[in-house]
């Protein structure tokens, strides 16, 4: 069974987006104060939270919590846009530890608080894309995943970065299914991986990280179609040749290893030129890399994207 389109899901009006902004401005007056020492007790990665708000522009509007929690791909609890947060309660996230393994020079089994917790997290605003056609407008934190590389000192032979999700059926029911080979890889190229805009994400709307929405700890890449960020990961593995991925395996003539978000390629079933942002009626234009072409199209500079797609 491969990815299809979800049906439109209704608009409604919520009122999370305005607590969330109302939080914002509480903190911002109380700078490094009480509020966000509460924040970092609660999700270990989230110290002290600075913002970054130069990636929001023109139209974008934060998608809904319930709709950033509750509409989600993640097949390792179902293939439901609602079974991730209908299932995902089974997922336990401590004590979890992550192995650093290959090309690297500090391999070793981390437990996820060691991990994380030497470095601020960040607040950071990014446009989604999904390779289905539907987009959302996401508040994550967290820290940039080329931080952690650099800590972790790959070797000169690494030239990709693996993730690998939990495999456990019995936590993850969907992983009970055949629909996809266990677990859930991606992986990226070390340059990819160390962009400032990669993050390593802990926390959503200035919360814990959600089990549905990946937690413990996810990867996610603005510029690149939604299902080349892992979720609770549990191995990240440096190569020196380009590792095999979970989609582009089981459907390579549709899922590519790059998936940069390219509205002049489509998927063979459906066009990738317009979007349904999440909550709106209409459909937009798909921008190239998702928006954020000004910082990341100097990474395939003379490749050919239709074919490295």
């Amino acid at each position: 069974m491969l990815i299809r389109r979800p049906p439109e899901p209704p608009a409604r009006e919520i009122t999370d987006e305005q607590l969330f902004w109302n939080r914002r401005r509480f903190l911002g007056a109380l700078g490094q104060g009480v509020g966000t020492l509460a924040l970092a007790a609660a999700t270990p990665g989230i110290a002290a939270c600075a913002t970054d708000e130069k990636l929001v522009q023109g139209d974008d509007k934060l998608t809904p919590w319930e709709d950033v929690t509750g509409y989600n791909n993640f097949y390792e609890f179902g293939t439901g846009k609602g079974d991730p947060k209908a299932n995902a309660g089974s997922l336990r996230t401590r004590p979890w530890t992550v192995a650093v393994e290959g090309e690297v020079a500090k391999p070793a089994t981390y437990a996820i608080d060691d991990l994380v917790r030497p470095f601020p997290a960040v607040e950071r605003i990014y446009r989604h894309r999904c390779v289905e056609g539907w987009s959302m407008v996401v508040p994550w934190m967290g820290f940039p995943l080329g931080d952690l590389v650099r800590r972790l000192e790959p070797t000169s032979k690494a030239k990709f970065v693996e993730f690998t999700t939990l495999h456990d059926p019995v936590q993850m029911p969907g992983q009970r299914s055949g629909v996809l080979d266990w677990p859930y890889v991606e992986a990226l190229r070390l340059d990819e991986a160390m962009h400032p805009l990669t993050l390593v994400v802990t926390g959503v709307y200035g919360r814990p990280l959600p089990n549905q929405n990946g937690a413990p700890l996810r990867i996610v890449i603005p510029w690149k179609y939604g299902f080349k960020g892992g979720k609770s990961i549990v191995r990240i593995r440096f190569t020196e040749r380009q590792p095999a991925t979970t989609w582009n395996v089981a459907a390579p003539d549709e899922y590519g290893f790059y998936a940069n978000v390219n509205p002049e390629v489509d998927h063979p079933r459906w066009s990738q030129a317009r979007e349904r942002r999440v909550g709106e009626l209409f459909r937009r234009k798909t921008l190239p890399f998702n928006g954020y072409a000004a910082e990341v199209a100097s990474l395939y500079a003379g490749m050919d994207l239709r074919v490295h797609y």
